[in-house]
Formats: structure tokens, sequence, C-alpha cells
């Protein structure tokens, strides 16, 4: 466990569906679902994923110009995209956010999470879908964070981080405590957790990069051959 991390680097159902990473078997159908998943990410999305945010939990009347002057704060924007329904136009209550440079990025991320738009306490996070690899939506099952009510608890984000497990143990020790990693008592670590996220989210982040950067001289190497 000694290069354990409270944030995930790269996306697996199974752990994201526990609290502390380290279930066997999917404890509900929709875990089981996205571990069947085979989810692409979408190739017509514009604009560099290294330099995106994601904007979650917008008031529905938030508008672009109104995320435009918020976080134009942090330095020039590329683009920005607030995602709407295709037969209403009604808000879905998130949006994308390009920067020109790499600085502006890290600055928002860091300064604009739960910033309060509209009355509306915002999440601001790095773009998941097209930077950490085996990433599933949670229109499958997937995806992470989420809240209590809805059932559908996602670990290993910056939002809801992994809790470090109580027994460091083999398998079979976890059997013994039966909790399958979604209980336990972990409040006594949380302080010390949640002091890692902005550092480790940060690492992952370069993680990130540095896997994208391998990808593209892959695909490189493979279109010369």
């Amino acid at each position: 466990m000694s290069d354990w991390c409270p944030i995930a680097k790269e996306y697996d159902p199974l752990k994201a569906g526990s609290i502390d990473g380290t279930d066997v078997e999917p404890h509900d159908r929709a875990v089981w679902r996205a571990m069947c998943a085979r989810y692409k990410p979408n190739k017509g999305v514009q604009g560099d994923p290294l330099l995106t945010l994601v904007v979650a939990r917008l008031n529905p009347q938030t508008t672009e110009d109104k995320l435009h002057d918020v976080f134009s704060k942090y330095g020039d924007i590329k683009r920005l995209r607030l995602v709407r329904d295709i037969v209403t136009g009604f808000s879905k209550r998130y949006a994308f956010i390009e920067y020109k440079e790499e600085r502006s990025l890290i600055r928002a991320r860091r300064d604009a999470n739960k910033l309060v738009v509209d009355q509306h306490e915002v999440f601001v996070d790095f773009e998941q879908e097209r930077t950490l690899k085996g990433w599933v939506p949670r229109r499958l099952g997937g995806g992470l964070g989420g809240k209590k009510e809805s059932g559908q608890l996602r670990f290993g984000g910056s939002d809801r981080p992994f809790r470090k497990p109580i027994n460091f143990g083999t398998g079979a020790a976890r059997e013994r405590d039966g909790d399958g990693g979604r209980g336990g008592d972990w409040h006594g670590s949380r302080g010390r957790e949640d002091r890692y996220r902005p550092r480790e989210a940060d690492r992952g982040f370069r993680d990130r990069r540095d896997y994208r950067d391998r990808e593209r001289d892959d695909r490189r190497h493979r279109d010369r051959r």
C-alpha cells in the first residue's frame, strides 16, 4: 500500500464503488453495468482536454456570459460550453471551460472550487472523460462523486477521495471483516486525507498529461509504420 493515493490515477468502476477502493465484487447493478461498459470518449469534442475544466452544480439560470465573467478572472478563456438539453434548451447544470494556459487552469481549479455563483456553490475539477484512463460516465454506472441520497456514490475523485483502508492485510482479512470497503470507521483519518486533496489532484493531473503524451507518441509511431 506504499503507493496508495486518495485520487484515482486510472478509473476502475469496482474500486470507485467502494469508499477505500478495496471491493472485490460489485455491490450494486450500476457498478456491474459500469464494469461491463466499453465506453469511448466522444471524438467530436473540441479543445485540449488537459486545459479543460468541468464546472458542475450550477444554478439552472446561470448563463454562458455569467460563467465567462466569473472564470475569465483566472486567465484567458479559449472555449466555454454550457451543456444544454438538445430538446428543451434548458441548462443541464454543468459546463466545460478551456483555458489558453495551464497556469490559468490550475489557478481556476484551485480557487474557483466551491465558489458561489448565482446562489449555488459550484464544483470545479479537471476534465475526466478524455484524461482519465478507463473512464466510464455516470449514465453507464460510473462517474465520480455523487450524493448519498442518490445511492450511487463513486469514490476516487477530488470531491470524494478514497479513504485509506483500515486493514492493510490480504483479501482474506477483508473477507473476515465483510464490509466490502463501503463502511468502517474512516472518520478519524478524514482531516489528513482532506489535506492531500489539492496536492494529489495536481499530481493526478500531471500523471494524466504524461499518459496523454505517451498515447500521442504511440499513435505517431503506428502511423509511420
